[in-house]
């Protein structure tokens, strides 16, 4: 089997030599050929060859490919619209050159756009950008049911070794956090169209988990679906992740009390805000949003909620949408004191709450998003493929 990182040095090479030989060359010929053999020998893995490119990374799969971080290809190939590119077991020689065709125009033409979609017969590859609009193909089969082959545990167990190093340690690893993030975005874009990728939860003990996975996928989707560029977008789902990191501050016995909670226990919950933003701002300077977000999520539009505001200001965008989708998760989710919401009534209460808890610029998008179809809500457990 072929070495991924090998295969895109070989597509690499094989763009420039063709660059400087006509067709028909046999140097030409030669780096085409060996790019394919790279590629063929890729076919054999268990799954489909897929890559991202994602600012600096190059993720494989589901795996960033470490010895091409930053690698100048994948900038130049984000530059001219290709984030993504996903092969068919079998593509014939011929249809791989012509991709290299494809992509080459693409590099050289300054003037070509990239996000139409080339006439060009069937290839069995497929690139383009990633995003709610989906990618610029160069085959044109109609648009398939989306599927989601995964369960998030990598992501989830990720996550719970990160809370268990903020417990020890007071301080978050940014990196850590990041690689979560990054990995919830490629789940996300999985096919053509955004797919929200959300656990439900098993034991109420791993609430503050799956709620935090389910908040960042949520976020992320929300800001990409209102046009923010990618950047910003994984700013969000970083947010989302780390909104109630202050929450492992907190007993578990009132964590999961089912009943009401008395006025000391109140207060230990209320806390976890301003205890989260402190972690967060201890951390990493580049986690200030994110620390921003922790401390205002529980804030609503017209003041209320906790902690008090002392004097009266917006808050942040980031937080106005991760609040939304705080809320619309937490009622979707099982509790110890009441059975979980459906989509329809948990969206239905952020409407009627829109303008006084919910900022209803950011709840209308969101409710349109799951219910016009925009993006596709797959619910997984956490141990088992959603295709199951």
């Amino acid at each position: 089997m072929s070495d991924p990182g090998a295969f895109l040095n070989a597509f690499a090479h094989a763009l420039t030599v063709m660059t400087l030989y006509p067709d028909g060359h046999p140097s030409r010929e030669r780096a085409i050929e060996a790019a394919y053999e790279q590629l063929h020998g890729l076919a054999s893995a268990p799954e489909a060859p897929v890559f991202t490119f994602l600012e600096k990374e190059v993720i494989y799969g589901r795996h960033a490919l470490k010895d091409l971080k930053e690698w100048e290809w994948g900038r130049r190939l984000v530059g001219a619209g290709v984030e993504r590119l996903e092969f068919e077991r079998e593509v014939g020689k011929d249809a791989f050159a012509s991709f290299l065709h494809e992509i080459l125009a693409r590099l050289t033409l300054s003037a070509i756009d990239t996000g139409e979609r080339r006439q060009m017969a069937p290839l069995g590859v497929r690139f383009g950008t990633v995003g709610l609009q989906g990618f610029a193909e160069t085959d044109h089969a109609p648009p398939p049911v989306a599927t989601l082959d995964l369960t998030l545990g990598e992501e989830a167990d990720t996550l719970r070794w990160l809370q268990h190093h903020v417990r020890a340690k007071g301080t978050v690893p940014l990196l850590e956090a990041e690689a979560v993030v990054r990995s919830l975005s490629v789940a996300m874009h999985g096919d053509r169209r955004i797919m929200l990728p959300l656990l439900q939860l098993k034991e109420f003990d791993e609430y503050t988990t799956t709620h935090s996975l389910n908040v960042s996928v949520l976020s992320m989707g929300l800001a990409e679906f209102l046009g923010y560029g990618r950047r910003e977008v994984r700013a969000f789902g970083v947010a989302g992740l780390l909104h109630d990191i202050g929450k492992i501050r907190i007993p578990l016995e009132v964590l999961t009390k089912p009943g009401r909670l008395t006025d000391d226990e109140r207060a230990v919950m209320n806390r976890h805000p301003a205890d989260g933003a402190r972690i967060i701002m201890q951390s990493d300077e580049d986690l200030d949003l994110a620390a921003v977000v922790a401390y205002e999520h529980h804030v609503m539009l017209n003041g209320g909620g906790y902690p008090v505001m002392h004097y009266g200001r917006a808050c942040t965008v980031a937080s106005r949408l991760v609040h939304v989708c705080d809320v619309y998760d937490a009622l979707r989710t099982r509790r110890p004191y009441r059975d979980a919401w459906p989509s329809a009534k948990a969206a239905a209460y952020l409407e009627e709450r829109a303008g006084l808890e919910f900022d209803p610029d950011l709840v209308a998008p969101f409710v349109r998003m799951l219910r016009e179809g925009e993006a596709q809500v797959h619910v997984l457990d956490d141990d088992a493929p959603a295709g199951s």
